[in-house]
């Protein structure tokens, strides 16, 4: 079969194609975009007519592809790790609904949060969820797992959690492909009251989960994915999981001399775990995460064999796992060095040259001064880099929506004027629904959306708010008289500054609209259009 050079997110995305993927949703996020555009790109999906169209968010992303499944079809639903926080909901109940179509839930986790607010491992969530898990190795594995996902699915009967971390995700190696899958047909399930969770529905379908851990456990048993390897060195044993095993072989390439226990597919597997045990002095936890492996030994061996990893300083406890740092923990001759040479330090990000997010920045400083600081909650989105020099603007960023609804609590507290800052997409994704709480009290707060008609922090997506964001604030019940669109430029300096002040100063809930296109989106137009001329 056909072998491509893929990133780990992309072989992904590959998998699901020939797996016989119908659909794909999601909402983009670092380090799991790449996935979608992947299936937006390829010609093996248009061709098969595969949906692949963004998300509002990662909760309807997560409902849609149940619903898909509930038809009968394959589809996978893909987001970041906080991500899977917005759709929890869904996601936990799916297990007890169970599928229909297969479905695949692929979650990329960011160890040392490159690009996240925290470094939360969603093999927990997978835990709490009580449905299986797979978590690569490498590229192939990425491919393969997403490919039979679909069918283990289908065969277990729920849902599948594929986690991936940010090196699997955005490093590349050779992906040989398999066969083509057809899609599924449409079909409803058998029993139609499978995903009805009243009460007495859900507590059967629950009674029915728990039976199942133990063919879920069997699975893992029997996985390809999972294997033992015995060593001649009984000293120490290894448990590696996902990508922690290629840095663990990286230092053992003609083979490991202590037995080692590679596991890619959750639940943990217990005999296999035991025979390890058995035959070794003291036992080494790798895993690229939190140490959701190493905490659950202590309820599987009571006999008072040391286990060491990420809990014991063995392992550092939070950051991501390195083959250096694997090195360390085997007690070889290899140093941990995090100090960065000054010629090569980290430049502090920065809003681009040319945004617009500057000139609203700009303004709303010079708005404010009268108040001092405090005043203003920010998102995500690539504008809270105004929290940084040389703006300084920002006070807050906790999640996705929290600028509105943190605006709005510090308003009832009495603070004046609060203040809120977000993004065209993120005001779609979760901060609609904090409008609708500020208009239903009346709140004295005022909202800026900053539009820049994208998802310009994860590569330019199209925005779920383009040409919608006044009708949409006038449809929560907003007064149009204080729903207020201005070009931040400097050139309307003065007038987003006295637009401002009088919003700032208005008793009630203000929508201040600064609109004009990403830069990076706008450059991207205009070389296509040479191109094109070309």
């Amino acid at each position: 079969m056909q072998k491509l050079l893929l990133l780990g997110a992309e072989a992904i995305a590959q998998g699901a194609i020939d797996g016989g993927m119908s659909g794909i949703y999601a909402y983009p996020g670092t380090p799991s975009t790449e996935i979608t555009e992947f299936v937006q790109g390829s010609k093996d999906a248009k061709s098969r007519e595969i949906h692949s169209q963004w998300s509002a968010n990662e909760k309807t992303a997560m409902e849609t592809a149940l619903g898909m499944s509930y038809a009968g079809k394959r589809a996978m639903v893909c987001m970041k790790h906080v991500g899977l926080n917005v759709a929890a909901d869904a996601f936990v109940n799916s297990s007890i609904t169970g599928v229909n179509g297969g479905l695949v839930v692929t979650v990329a986790d960011d160890p040392s949060m490159h690009s996240s607010q925290n470094e939360q491992d969603s093999r927990f969530y997978g835990q709490f969820a009580m449905m299986p898990i797979l978590e690569p190795s490498n590229q192939q594995e990425a491919y393969d797992m997403a490919y039979f996902g679909f069918r283990l699915s289908e065969t277990l009967k729920v849902p599948v959690l594929l986690r991936i971390t940010t090196r699997i995700a955005h490093s590349r190696a050779g992906v040989e492909r398999k066969e083509i899958v057809d899609e599924n047909t449409l079909v409803l399930p058998d029993d139609m009251r499978q995903f009805v969770l009243l009460p007495a529905i859900a507590r059967a379908r629950y009674k029915n989960l728990l039976k199942d851990q133990d063919v879920f456990e069997k699975s893992a048993e029997e996985s390809p994915y999972n294997h033992f390897v015995e060593g001649p060195n009984k000293k120490l044993g290894i448990v590696a999981c996902g990508i922690a095993y290629n840095y663990l072989m990286e230092h053992y390439p003609q083979g490991c001399e202590y037995s080692v226990l590679k596991i890619s597919q959750y639940p943990i597997p217990r005999k296999q775990m035991m025979e390890l045990e058995a035959i070794s002095d003291e036992l080494l936890v790798l895993e690229d995460g939190y140490p959701l492996v190493e905490e659950k030994l202590a309820g599987y061996f009571r006999k008072g064999k040391p286990v060491h990893g990420r809990l014991d300083g063995w392992l550092p406890r939070d950051g991501e796992l390195n083959p250096d740092w694997v090195g360390k923990a085997l007690k070889k001759d290899v140093s941990v060095d995090n100090n960065i040479l000054s010629v090569v330090a980290n430049r502090p990000p920065s809003l681009c040259v040319g945004c617009g997010h500057r000139d609203a920045y700009a303004a709303m400083n010079e708005a404010l001064e009268v108040h001092g600081d405090g005043h203003v909650f920010s998102d995500i989105g690539c504008y809270t880099l105004g929290a940084l020099p040389p703006f300084e603007s920002v006070n807050s960023c906790v999640d996705m929506g929290a600028s509105i609804t943190m605006a709005k609590g510090a308003s009832d507290a009495g603070l004046r004027p609060a203040v809120a800052v977000i993004g065209d997409s993120t005001f779609t994704h979760s901060g609609m629904t904090g409008l609708l709480d500020a208009v239903n009290e009346k709140t004295t707060m005022t909202v800026i959306i900053s539009d820049n008609e994208t998802t310009a922090m994860t590569g330019g997506q199209t925005s779920a708010a383009h040409n919608k964001i006044e009708d949409i604030c006038k449809g929560i019940g907003v007064d149009p008289a204080h729903i207020r669109v201005i070009e931040p430029h400097r050139k309307n300096h003065d007038a987003m500054v006295a637009m401002m002040k009088e919003e700032f100063a208005y008793e009630g809930v203000s929508v201040i609209i600064p609109r004009r296109e990403c830069i990076q989106t706008l450059m991207r137009k205009k070389r296509k259009a040479v191109k094109s001329k070309a």
